[in-house]
């Protein structure tokens, strides 16, 4: 007799499903960090949203996950989200079926709701009748098998930047906690305008994970933090994520080096893709992956409208925003870190 496919949801309290929720995550081939079950304490209690993190199961085995979050704002509106504040998300499914059976349950919940959208954001095209936001792309290669075969892939003038930093003495150092990362992360986000996560989120974010979220930090021959980088380890693969610098770090190349030395860790651990994660296009952090030798590879984040007529344009390259970008960037940074949190939190 055939067995019904049910969907259900992950509840926080329920340790034992989120324990078969990871299981599937880290063996399905289409999942990513995102889509593992820690989010849902991470978005939920740590950042106060409403979550609903839907799975398919037959007979006892997940088929199929969708993690959303909702996320209220009065500047950019009432939307479900798979996922608020990271790259990817959508299903992460072994079937069509289960897959389907997620996201029609996701469009049910959305209305339910009251939400204006539904936002998925896929790396592979699934719906294409359904709007997207050709905006954003990804940058992911292939980590090679030694570190000298890693740096002669690097183009010769990101590799020239590289071995500066090298010539000037950079060094490396994994940290135990997120002191020295939050100060030139948050820094780094005040300098471009853009209100910074809160310290707390950082500390839980590191808790949650264990040895799968790690800080990298350069520092200079006197010990001086210079660039500093929060990573995710998923898989075979190592996404750097959060990340900051001192404004001295572009003249010594510690931001090149940052991430050479990044690459080069996740060689001697066996890793085999480097995921450089999100830019826009036209920005210069996109210049900097291309400038890497990465390609860029559009990103098909899908939406189902339910309140509007048009795909949703929260992103910094909106010229309505500029204005409150610039106003940030005039506040004192210990302003904006107060501040940064209660507002953030709204952004997804």
């Amino acid at each position: 007799m055939n067995q019904v496919l049910l969907v259900k949801q992950l509840l926080a309290e329920d340790l034992q499903v989120a324990k078969r929720w990871d299981a599937f995550v880290l063996a399905c081939p289409v999942a990513t960090f995102f889509h593992r079950a820690g989010w849902l304490q991470m978005l939920g209690q740590v950042q106060g949203h409403r979550c609903f993190f839907l799975y398919a199961e037959r007979g006892g085995q997940i088929e199929a996950v969708l993690p959303l979050a909702q996320v209220k704002s009065l500047l950019f509106g009432n939307a479900l989200l798979s996922l608020p504040f990271f790259v990817y998300g959508g299903v992460a499914a072994i079937n069509e079926e289960a897959a389907t059976a997620l996201e029609q349950e996701a469009a049910k919940l959305g209305r339910r709701l009251g939400t204006d959208y539904l936002e998925l954001r896929n790396i592979a095209q699934r719906h294409a009748d359904w709007p997207t936001q050709d905006l954003y792309v990804t940058f992911r290669k292939s980590i090679l098998g030694d570190a000298e075969a890693n740096m002669l892939a690097i183009p010769r003038k990101a590799r020239a930047m590289v071995r500066k930093g090298i010539k000037n003495g950079l060094t490396s150092h994994i940290d135990l906690d997120v002191d020295r990362f939050f100060e030139l992360y948050a820094d780094n986000m005040h300098r471009h305008g853009t209100p910074a996560l809160p310290k707390r989120y950082f500390q839980a974010l590191m808790q949650q994970f264990g040895a799968d979220a790690e800080v990298l930090t350069v520092c200079d021959m006197q010990g001086r933090p210079l660039s500093s980088v929060l990573s995710f380890y998923f898989q075979d693969e190592v996404l750097p994520y959060y990340a900051g610098d001192d404004e001295a770090a572009r003249d010594i190349a510690a931001n090149d080096f940052k991430y050479w030395e990044l690459m080069r860790r996740a060689c001697a651990r066996g890793l085999k893709v480097f995921d450089y994660g999100r830019s826009k296009r036209g920005t210069g952090s996109f210049c900097f992956k291309k400038n890497w030798g990465f390609e860029p590879v559009p990103l098909h984040y899908e939406y189902c409208l339910f309140k509007r007529d048009t795909v949703p344009q929260n992103n910094p390259s909106n010229a309505k925003y500029k204005f409150l970008i610039k106003a940030w960037q005039r506040l004192p940074i210990s302003v904006a870190n107060w501040l940064g949190p209660h507002i953030v939190r709204h952004l997804g």
